[in-house]
């Protein structure tokens, strides 16, 4: 169990696939998406995770998180329990100086959207800021998966 500090930023070009060192399929859905909590269960290429994700800090930086590994066909049957659509995304991760940026390339009702997600040790540690990094958008719920698979990015105005 662990705190989790991470922020998000909108990606502005496709450029970053260059740059990828690997890429990997996702599917996730949430057995429980309350503003306290989110239960979310992930399929990552053959691996399956239950992840329990605790409410964020005010700024959005940080939050509880606990994950476990299950089997494939234990996550492919809680998938059935799943509370709305699935989220279908292809995860990149890119090096950009010491760190690792991880750019969720969305489809389904939130193609078009891209976010990369970088973890940090602590809320004031500095970052190379790669040219396709775009606005952040850290603390914005609507960019939250569990928030994406209730109000799709296709139905933003």
């Amino acid at each position: 169990m662990a705190e989790e500090i991470e922020r998000k930023f909108l990606v502005t070009s496709e450029k970053f696939k260059e740059e990828a060192l690997k890429s990997y399929v996702i599917k996730q859905g949430f057995l429980n998406t309350h503003k306290e909590r989110t239960v979310r269960i992930r399929l990552k290429e053959d691996t399956g995770y239950i992840t329990v994700k605790g409410k964020s800090s005010d700024d959005g930086l940080s939050r509880f998180e606990w994950e476990k590994e299950i089997s494939k066909q234990e996550a492919e049957s809680l998938l059935e329990l799943r509370e709305k659509p699935i989220i279908d995304k292809i995860r990149y991760e890119v090096k950009s100086g010491d760190h690792i940026f991880e750019i969720d390339e969305f489809f389904g009702d939130n193609e078009g959207l891209i976010i990369a997600e970088i973890e940090l040790q602590s809320k004031e540690e500095a970052f190379e800021k790669p040219k396709w990094l775009g606005k952040e958008v850290t603390g914005d719920i609507r960019y939250y998966n569990s928030q994406l698979s209730k109000q799709p990015y296709k139905y933003w105005k």
